[in-house]
């Protein structure tokens, strides 16, 4: 059975999706963007864009009981592939150490409101 994980820490859905999803102890989580729901902002910077972005997903993790080492997989969205050593930093710190995911990063012309960066996540519930 499926069960929809919605958090209001997160930004909201703006279209017809969820936060997340989880069936069978796997949660898909939809690409999250730079929004930061207390300021009502979109951060940027890939440094302060990244780490928005990284604190979004951990939200929607937390709400689902889940952590960063409980994710498998991760799709990286880059405006700028220039970006990709400042993002890759920030991003492997919210990450520990052997809890890696498998992971692809693209660069993409545009992105929702024209944000630098986008990250969708897979985890699981061991």
């Amino acid at each position: 059975m499926k069960k929809v994980i919605s958090t209001d820490k997160a930004p909201a859905a703006i279209g017809p999706y969820s936060q997340g999803n989880m069936a069978n102890g796997i949660l898909y989580i939809s690409g999250q963007i730079p929004f930061n729901n207390e300021t009502g902002k979109v951060e940027e910077g890939i440094e302060k864009a990244t780490h928005q972005v990284m604190k979004n997903l951990q939200f929607i993790l937390e709400e689902a009981g889940l952590t960063f080492a409980n994710v498998m997989k991760a799709t990286i969205f880059l405006k700028d592939m220039g970006d990709f050593a400042a993002m890759n930093e920030i991003y492997a710190s919210y990450l520990e150490d052997g809890h890696y995911p498998a992971r692809e990063t693209v660069q993409v012309s545009c992105l929702p409101r024209n944000v630098e960066i986008e990250i969708s996540m897979i985890a699981h519930r061991f």
